[in-house]
């Protein structure tokens, strides 16, 4: 297994460049700024970078993931309910990405955004359980990610409530790979370190241990920060206008 992780701090953000090294074969996932750290750091990890993965349409950012999915041939990848305007490799829940030895299994995830998805990983000269999970702005270490900057907060909290509940389901040791860390618009109780487990978030994140829907939806739609300056639009950009994919 290959796992490399870029912090971000303008705007407060993490990718990852992650795969098998036997293989050669490799991902990128929510690609920000300059394209060119990734390949090199895949150059020097001798991998190829076989997709381009955005967790979701962000509202924070412009993504790299249509400029680095072009220069380097990767097919860019969104989930099957992303609505965009240019063509993308689309992905349901419980569809596998195959990197060599390494396999990337999707979980729709709908909360933070109605398109979201997490990639849970596995490595197989490892073990056949699951090793970590890339959950994007749905579960980020200390909190779980804003739900009004797609469509309505409370309808978001409705859906994040049971992509929440999906993501305690995962073995406690998994390792928590968030998109977001504190400094990040996309929470509120971010913490500055910038992974975790699903045990130690299911004991310590105040958002998570809550257990009946109507009071979790209350909790995630107060003290809702400002939203992100021009989300709609660097949403809208990022989506490539206001065309759909059928």
């Amino acid at each position: 297994m290959i796992l490399r992780q870029f912090l971000h701090h303008d705007p407060v953000g993490i990718s990852y460049l992650f795969g098998c090294g036997g293989k050669a074969t490799g991902a990128v996932v929510d690609p920000v700024g300059d394209i060119r750290p990734y390949g090199q750091a895949a150059e020097n990890a001798g991998m190829k970078i076989n997709y381009v993965i955005d967790t979701h349409v962000h509202a924070d950012h412009i993504s790299a993931g249509r400029a680095l999915a072009e220069a380097t041939g990767a097919p860019y990848v969104l989930s099957a309910e992303a609505r965009v305007a240019f063509p993308f490799k689309s992905v349901r829940d419980g569809d596998v990405l195959p990197l060599g030895n390494v396999t990337a299994k999707v979980l729709h995830t709908p909360g933070h955004t109605p398109e979201h998805i997490c990639i849970l990983v596995t490595d197989h000269t490892r073990g056949e359980e699951p090793w970590f999970v890339l959950s994007g702005h749905t579960l980020v270490v200390g909190d779980l990610g804003r739900t009004e900057l797609a469509t309505s907060a409370e309808e978001g909290a409705k859906q994040l409530f049971h992509s929440a509940h999906r993501l305690k389901q995962l073995p406690d040791d998994v390792e928590v790979l968030a998109g977001a860390y504190a400094g990040s618009v996309c929470g509120r109780r971010l913490s500055g370190k910038p992974w975790s487990t699903i045990g130690f978030e299911k004991r310590h994140n105040q958002a998570l241990m809550i257990a009946d829907e109507a009071e979790f939806i209350r909790f995630m739609l107060s003290e809702i920060p400002p939203a992100p300056l021009e989300a709609a639009k660097i949403r809208a950009e990022n989506s490539g206008g206001t065309a759909t994919i059928a």
